[in-house]
C-alpha cells in the first residue's frame, strides 16, 4: 500500500524523496542550516522543485555551500556565477548569498553557532502544527516575521517572512506535514 504523503510532493520522485527524507526534519548543524538558507534565498519567487532540481549545481557552484569561502568571493567569482546556467542567475540573489555568508559568521561569533541563534526563536524545539491540507498552512507566522526582522537588522538579504517560514518548515523548526502524512509523527 502506498504511504500517505503531503499533497504538495505527489507526482514527482525528487519531490517525494525530499519530502520523505529531509523536509521538516530538525536540522541543528550550521553547515546544513546555511545550505538551506542559500536554497531558500534563491527559491524566493520560484517553485521549490526548480531549486531542488538545481541543488547539486548550486552545491558545485557555491563550493559545497561553504560559507567561509562564499564570504570571501571576489567580483570575478560572482561574475562566473552569473554566467552559470546550472543555477539561478539572479544578480541580487548571488550578491545576497555573499552578504548572508558574512552575516552568518557574525551570528556564529555572537551566539556560538547559527543553530543556537535560529533555534532560539522556537525555544529549541519544533512547533508541531495541525495541518489537514498543505494549502491551509500559513505563508508566514509571528515567528517568521520576528526572524525576518532580526536577520534583516543583522544585514541579511532575501530573508522576508515568507522565505523564513519556508526555511522554518525545511529545517524542521516547524512541523507542517499534513496530519495524515506518514512523516507527521515520524519526525518528532
Amino acid at each position: 500500500m502506498e504511504k500517505q504523503r503531503c499533497g504538495w510532493c505527489m507526482g514527482d520522485a525528487l519531490y517525494q524523496q525530499y519530502h520523505d527524507l529531509e523536509w521538516g526534519v530538525p536540522v541543528k548543524d550550521d553547515d546544513t542550516l546555511f545550505e538551506f538558507l542559500v536554497l531558500e534565498t534563491f527559491q524566493a519567487g520560484l517553485s521549490w522543485i526548480t531549486i531542488l532540481r538545481k541543488r547539486e549545481n548550486f552545491r558545485v557552484a557555491f563550493d559545497g555551500f561553504d560559507y567561509k569561502k562564499i564570504a570571501q568571493y571576489k567580483q570575478e567569482k560572482i561574475d562566473s556565477l552569473l554566467q552559470d546556467a546550472g543555477i539561478i542567475r539572479n544578480k541580487l540573489k548571488v550578491h545576497a548569498t555573499v552578504t548572508n555568508a558574512k552575516a552568518f559568521m557574525k551570528i556564529q561569533e555572537e551566539f556560538g553557532s547559527f543553530s543556537k541563534y535560529i533555534w532560539g526563536f522556537v525555544d529549541g524545539k519544533p512547533i508541531k502544527n495541525k495541518v489537514e491540507n498543505y494549502k491551509e498552512a500559513p505563508p508566514t507566522t509571528a515567528q517568521s516575521d520576528t526572524i525576518s526582522k532580526d536577520l534583516k537588522r543583522r544585514g541579511f538579504k532575501f530573508v522576508g517572512s515568507t522565505v523564513m517560514y519556508a526555511y522554518m518548515q525545511a529545517v524542521g523548526m516547524v512541523n507542517d506535514h499534513e496530519m495524515d502524512c506518514f512523516r507527521y509523527e515520524e519526525i518528532q
